[in-house]
């Protein structure tokens, strides 16, 4: 493991994780795939708990 991925955060690792799911399923580059992960995870993030 190199030392930028020992140090993300949780959600850093939630954002890659998303980008990697858009890339797979896209022709996004990484900054747009990277972009689109983020607008995702404040979208489900602001879903009410009970909703969820």
């Amino acid at each position: 493991m190199n030392k930028t991925t020992a140090m993300n955060t949780p959600y850093e690792h939630r954002v890659i994780r998303v980008r990697d799911v858009v890339r797979k399923y896209s022709e996004l580059d990484d900054n747009a795939a990277t972009e689109l992960a983020v607008q995702v995870l404040h979208a489900l993030d602001t879903i009410p708990e009970k909703i969820r």
